[in-house]
């Protein structure tokens, strides 16, 4: 009876390219991909190697598990989660800013390590697409609130509205500040959206930040995250 030799076709997994065989590790073998150098294997005893890891962790952040609970889920280290969100938050970019639009700022108290140790996220939000624009996270200070004014403010922003703060008086010109009521009900809607959907903004939890750096990388990724297919595979 003759044999029959069974080719298996392997496709690079970042860009579905035709790889070549680079070396083994132990019994395992190893892939080079042509066209986009890759390195990668068939199998991998590490789970958190698998190419789809990134995009799994961040589907979970942005519905409501904490790290410990991404850990448990996806069966890898609670560190590795940790290293993951960050390397994934720093190759985020903002989104590009249109000129003369509408905006909404406001500010959402949370805390770091301990509630005394008050934190708030301050962004700003386009009110006819609902797209945040721009965003940071620290003590509701004069310096950190003209941080996202002035970008609306250089981007020739038509109307900026905000709620009552005092400051904000002082660093928005008065032909383009409004303070209406019902003014920033789109920015109010996503406050509670922010704090229903990232576990350490929930009320009542114990999953909270501590330190402001992985606050500031969840954000990031819950706004302006893009699935593109070198991102979502890169760690």
């Amino acid at each position: 009876m003759p044999c029959i030799k069974i080719v298996v076709i392997v496709n690079c997994p970042y860009c579905q390219g035709a790889p070549i065989k680079f070396g083994k590790t132990g019994t395992r073998q190893r892939y080079r991909c042509k066209a986009c150098k890759r390195i990668f294997m068939d199998t991998y005893i590490n789970k958190a190697c698998h190419s789809t890891v990134n995009g799994s962790i961040v589907d979970h952040v942005k519905e409501g598990c904490g790290i410990r609970s991404i850990a448990r889920l996806l069966n890898i280290s609670a560190n590795t989660v940790l290293t993951r969100i960050k390397s994934i938050a720093d190759k985020i970019k903002k989104p590009l800013i249109s000129t003369g639009r509408i905006y909404e700022v406001d500010e959402l108290r949370t805390y770091i390590k301990n509630k005394t140790n008050d934190c708030w996220i301050i962004y700003a939000l386009n009110k006819q697409s609902g797209q945040v624009v721009d965003l940071k996270v620290g003590k509701r200070t004069k310096a950190n609130l003209k941080q996202v004014t002035d970008t609306l403010l250089l981007a020739n922003c038509k109307q900026v509205y905000t709620d009552g703060l005092k400051t904000y008086k002082h660093i928005i010109p008065s032909a383009l500040h409004q303070l209406k009521r019902y003014g920033i009900n789109r920015i109010e809607r996503k406050n509670l959206s922010l704090r229903t959907h990232l576990k350490r903004l929930n009320r009542k939890t114990i999953c909270y930040s501590k330190n402001l750096f992985m606050l500031e990388a969840c954000l990031k990724i819950y706004f302006w995250y893009k699935p593109t297919p070198m991102l979502r595979d890169a760690f």
